[in-house]
């Protein structure tokens, strides 16, 4: 993972952050983390649109790959947004999909089984995938720090503040 200076971090001081989860195979967080980018829901622009500067995203990846791979269940790459820019970049002649530009943090992944119980949005559903079906989720902020303590160990709130 990258290594990320914290002084450099993106300031927001017209709007409230938000928290965001986005639904993405490991292969395509991990080509997101290198490149610095997000990409979701196939590259559609909306679900991007609705990210501003220095909202936070946790990706989570329900199996390694997006066609077959090994199930996977973790939330895989924390990061944060850098702009407001939502830009189209051409991967082939027939798909251009969306990006916005992202600062990762390095982090471990996280299995979900563990936090079910802990979670506004999965606790007691027994149908708990349910609430991933769109690709994109947006988390209060007390999710999305039970989430971070996970996956960047405690403490991380002192290098990285929430506002």
């Amino acid at each position: 993972m990258r290594e990320t200076n914290v002084a450099n971090m993106p300031s927001q001081n017209q709007k409230q952050r938000r928290y965001w989860i986005g639904v993405v195979s490991e292969a395509h967080v991990r080509n997101g983390e290198e490149g610095g980018f997000a990409q979701l829901c196939h590259g559609k622009a909306a679900p991007l649109r609705r990210m501003r500067q220095g909202d936070w995203l946790i990706y989570y990846s329900p199996r390694t790959e997006m066609k077959g791979g090994q199930a996977l269940q973790s939330f895989t790459a924390i990061g944060q947004v850098v702009d407001d820019e939502v830009y189209p970049f051409k991967m082939r002649e027939d798909f251009v999909p969306y990006r916005r530009n992202i600062r990762y943090f390095p982090c471990r992944s996280v299995k979900i089984a563990g936090l079910l119980d802990k979670l506004s949005f999965t606790k007691g559903q027994v149908g708990w995938g349910y609430s991933f079906r769109f690709g994109q989720l947006e988390v209060s902020q007390e999710d999305f720090i039970i989430i971070a303590n996970e996956m960047l160990g405690e403490g991380w709130e002192e290098a990285l503040p929430l506002s």
